[in-house]
């Protein structure tokens, strides 16, 4: 590596035991490295498999990089976001002094990502007509600013996008009917204005998008799916909000084939990873070029270690778990 100003981007992956999921990660530095060449970068994961991110970092200096940007690879900020990517710089710093080490923030709701998500589930389910509800899936965590992110997700994609049809659009149900999990509701019925906005002017409305976490927060992807159900959706898409495969989308796969199975009268679709789609690579490099400007405003507002979010009081000012 030649000696010059612009810093060496280093990615942080999760890490899985699957290989396709391993293998998809490989696919998605390459395409970061295609979009800007003359960028020198390192890779590492932070559990199951290697290069770690100790070890991938090291090799970074090992080929002259002594400014180091590390872009988390991570939809939504949470624990492996906040702790170990951090823990691993300080390790680096330690063991090379001299180095200067930036953290960008994570990928999170942008943009960017909402498109990649939106063609996902529009290939999966063909969106608008052929498609009544979405049950969006992520990871889950512990950290509840993470899993209110994927609520907001949900959100973002439900508004005016198209995505599902929705319902029948005459039924007025009132907020408890509509948001109580309990409900049962015939199929004519859904959200008031899902196929439509008088103001507007736009045919595109509020569709029905349900979040749900595949481990460590509810609700589950079956009780997602039951709701979407007892509102009356025939078509559902499963999309995962995941950047690639791995143990946790073959589960969500095989809980798909569990549910469909009780119920014959439903078309239940799963669309794909996000993988390495270009919009994120290049919001890879947006984070990039914020952290190396100095600009990587992170949003604490929500976090459990800044503030004292009811339940989680204690970890405010607490070391990380890592």
């Amino acid at each position: 590596m030649t000696e010059n100003r612009e810093p060496a981007l280093f990615l942080v992956g999760h890490g899985t035991r699957s290989e396709a999921g391993v293998a998809q990660f490989w696919d998605f530095v390459d395409a970061v490295r295609a979009a800007r060449p003359w960028t020198e970068l390192g890779a590492g994961l932070i559990e199951f498999v290697s290069p770690t991110l100790d070890e991938g970092i090291d090799d970074l200096v090992k080929r002259g990089a002594r400014r180091i940007v590390a872009v988390p690879l991570v939809l939504l900020g949470a624990g492996h976001m906040k702790d170990d990517g951090p823990a691993a710089l300080l390790r680096a710093r330690e063991r090379h002094p001299g180095l200067s080490t930036d953290y960008a923030r994570d990928l999170g709701v942008h943009p960017l990502m909402l498109a990649a998500a939106q063609d996902k589930i529009l290939t999966a389910g063909g969106g608008g007509k052929d498609c009544d509800a979405i049950v969006l899936i992520g990871r889950g965590s512990s950290d509840p600013d993470a899993n209110s992110d994927l609520v907001k997700v949900a959100r973002l994609l439900a508004d005016r996008r198209g995505l599902a049809s929705g319902l029948s659009p005459t039924a007025d149900l009132s907020p408890a009917s509509t948001l109580s999990p309990a409900s049962t509701l015939s199929p004519a019925s859904t959200l008031k204005g899902a196929q439509g906005d008088e103001n507007s002017g736009t045919s595109l409305g509020l569709g029905l998008v349900e979040p749900a976490f595949v481990s460590l927060a509810p609700p589950d992807l079956r009780s997602a799916l039951d709701r979407c159900y007892r509102l009356g959706a025939r078509r559902i898409v499963v999309a995962p909000y995941f950047l690639f495969t791995g143990i946790l989308p073959d589960r969500i796969a095989a809980q798909v084939r569990t549910w469909s199975d009780t119920h014959p009268d439903t078309t239940v679709s799963i669309a794909e990873e996000l993988r390495h789609d270009p919009r994120i690579v290049e919001l890879v490099w947006q984070r990039y070029d914020e952290a190396e400007a100095g600009n990587a405003a992170m949003n604490c507002d929500g976090c459990i270690y800044r503030a004292p979010l009811p339940g989680y009081e204690s970890r405010v000012g607490s070391a990380p778990f890592s």
